[in-house]
């Protein structure tokens, strides 16, 4: 559907510039911003590999793991259904990590693990459990720490001060997490505690 919506948004952008006789300097927007869109994503390409490889020495190295035990309190009262050993809570821990680092894109993968892991517990049911839309709230609406994502943008756009935003950034994310861990905790509904290790890997 997104493909039949920018073609269509396309289009009707030339559409407009041959009626309006403004159909050179269109094409040459359409250069520059392709332009300009490459070098993005090589600038964007070196700090994502860059953050990326250091949470890979991270969860190697064992400070995953230290990370998840602080902030195991946390994920105690926002996933009291997930077993704290199971491998569901590891990928839930990775993806929060990254969101506090600013890697939407590195985070991305570890989502759709935790969300595959959340399934298992679900027992394969077609209703999203309270664990899985508590995940996809935090997900969504994650405390970033360094926002290496943002900053990586403006620095290719040429900011002349692209860390200026983390401040800005705190509290949005703060006050995005607490409005939506609420809400979730508000409309959630019932369900079976999974704490039990084995039963769990047992159904899985």
């Amino acid at each position: 559907m997104l493909n039949y919506i920018w073609s269509g948004m396309i289009l009707i952008g030339f559409i407009v510039a041959a009626f309006t006789g403004r159909i050179e300097q269109t094409t040459q927007a359409a250069f520059d911003s392709a332009s300009t869109a490459v070098q993005m994503s090589i600038g964007l390409l070196g700090v994502m590999c860059l953050w990326t490889g250091l949470m890979n020495i991270a969860e190697r190295s064992g400070l995953i793991k230290v990370i998840a035990r602080i902030i195991q309190p946390v994920t105690k009262l926002l996933f009291p259904q997930v077993p704290a050993g199971s491998p569901a809570m590891g990928a839930i821990v990775l993806n929060m990590v990254a969101n506090m680092m600013g890697l939407s894109n590195a985070a991305t993968p570890l989502g759709l693990k935790a969300i595959k892991e959340l399934q298992k517990l679900n027992r394969g049911s077609d209703i999203a459990s309270n664990a899985m839309c508590m995940f996809v709230v935090v997900n969504t609406a994650s405390i970033q720490i360094i926002p290496a994502t943002i900053i990586a943008v403006r620095t290719s756009a040429g900011s002349g001060n692209p860390f200026e935003i983390i401040a800005t950034v705190w509290v949005a994310s703060i006050c995005a997490v607490i409005v939506g861990v609420t809400a979730a905790k508000i409309l959630q509904g019932k369900e079976k505690d999974l704490r039990s290790y084995s039963r769990y890997r047992r159904v899985s």
